[in-house]
């Protein structure tokens, strides 16, 4: 085999590997946004913590919330605003980090390592 089709091939299964790890970790990262309470289940994002948060600013203790499952559930909006944006911030602290990781990451091993050992 030559030189330039070894390359090649190295960095193609680089590559490959790559985007595999990436996708397991915004897999990762996705289910720490799930959050479940009184029986519902939110995806946290931005929008969400922006509309409890204004919900809270109006002076509602309370309020009914869509579900993932479009479900109403009455969630207390104090509680829900302070877990919500805990997750998140935490959630994304640690994506970034294992993100920056992999990015730095230059061989099929070292990627490997990082994902299976959860190295930062």
């Amino acid at each position: 085999m030559s030189a330039k089709l070894t390359k090649a091939l190295e960095f193609a299964n680089y590559r490959t590997t790559l985007n595999n790890q990436q996708d397991a970790l915004r897999a990762k990262v996705t289910s720490l946004l799930s959050y479940s309470v009184n029986g519902g289940t939110f995806t946290i994002d931005q929008s969400l913590i922006a509309f409890v948060k204004l919900l809270i600013d109006d002076k509602m203790k309370e309020a009914v919330l869509l579900d993932i499952y479009n479900n109403p559930i009455n969630v207390e909006l104090a509680k829900f605003y302070t877990e919500i944006k805990s997750r998140y911030f935490e959630a994304m602290n640690d994506y970034h980090a294992q993100y920056q990781t992999l990015k730095r990451a230059r061989k099929v091993s070292r990627i490997v390592d990082i994902v299976e050992n959860g190295e930062d």
